[in-house]
C-alpha cells in the first residue's frame, strides 16, 4: 500500500511540473495566451484520475499563488486579478470532471477519452469567459460586450484546444493501461 501512495506522490508532482512547463510553451494570440496547460491538465485527470488529477492541477494553481512564475504571465496572488485566471480555476475543475467521466470504466475507449476531454474544455472555457466577463465589466473597467468575449475567448482559442483534446484522447489511450499496471 505504501509504494502505491508513493507512485500516486511522483505521479501528482510529476503533472505539477508538466503543467507548469505547459504554460511556458504558448503561441501569442489575442486575449488569453494558447499554451500546453489544458493538454496536460486533461491528461492528469485521465491519467490519474479525477481526485488526483484535480489534487495536481490545485499544487500548480497553488505554486502559482504563492508566487513563484509558473502561470503563463507570472505568478503571485495578484494574478486572481487577471481576466484569464478563470480559466485556471476551471483547469482544476476540469480535471476532476475529465478524470471521473474517463475512470469509470477500467480501460476507457477513444469516445469515452474524447468526451471526457471536451467535457472538461468546455468547463474551461465556461469558468474561463465567465470570470473574463466579470473581471472586465465589473473590476478593471474595461467592459467587454458578449460577442467580443465569444469572439476573443472562444472562437479564436477554440481550434487549438480541439487539437490538445483530440491529442490527449491518443496520448491517453495508450498511456492509461501502463499507468494503471503500474500503479498496482
Amino acid at each position: 500500500m505504501r509504494k502505491n501512495k508513493t507512485k500516486e506522490l511522483v505521479l501528482c508532482a510529476l503533472f505539477v511540473a508538466l503543467i507548469a512547463v505547459g504554460a511556458f510553451i504558448k503561441i501569442p494570440v489575442p486575449v488569453v495566451p494558447f499554451t500546453l496547460q489544458l493538454l496536460f491538465t486533461m491528461l492528469a485527470g485521465l491519467l490519474l484520475g479525477g481526485k488526483l488529477g484535480a489534487l495536481s492541477v490545485c499544487a500548480y494553481i497553488f505554486m502559482g499563488l504563492i508566487g513563484l512564475p509558473v502561470f503563463a504571465e507570472g505568478g503571485g496572488f495578484a494574478y486572481i486579478l487577471k481576466p484569464s485566471f478563470g480559466h485556471i480555476i476551471g483547469f482544476a475543475v476540469a480535471s476532476y470532471v475529465t478524470g471521473v467521466i474517463a475512470n469509470q470504466v477500467s480501460n476507457p475507449g477513444y469516445k469515452r477519452l474524447l468526451a471526457a476531454n471536451f467535457a472538461g474544455l468546455g468547463i474551461v472555457y465556461l469558468f474561463g469567459m465567465v470570470y473574463y466577463y466579470l473581471m472586465s465589466n465589473f473590476y478593471l473597467g474595461t467592459p467587454i460586450g458578449l460577442w467580443p468575449l465569444f469572439l476573443y475567448c472562444f472562437l479564436l482559442a477554440v481550434p487549438g484546444d480541439i487539437v490538445l483534446c483530440i491529442l490527449g484522447v491518443f496520448l491517453g489511450k495508450r498511456m492509461i493501461p501502463i499507468i494503471k499496471s503500474n500503479r498496482a
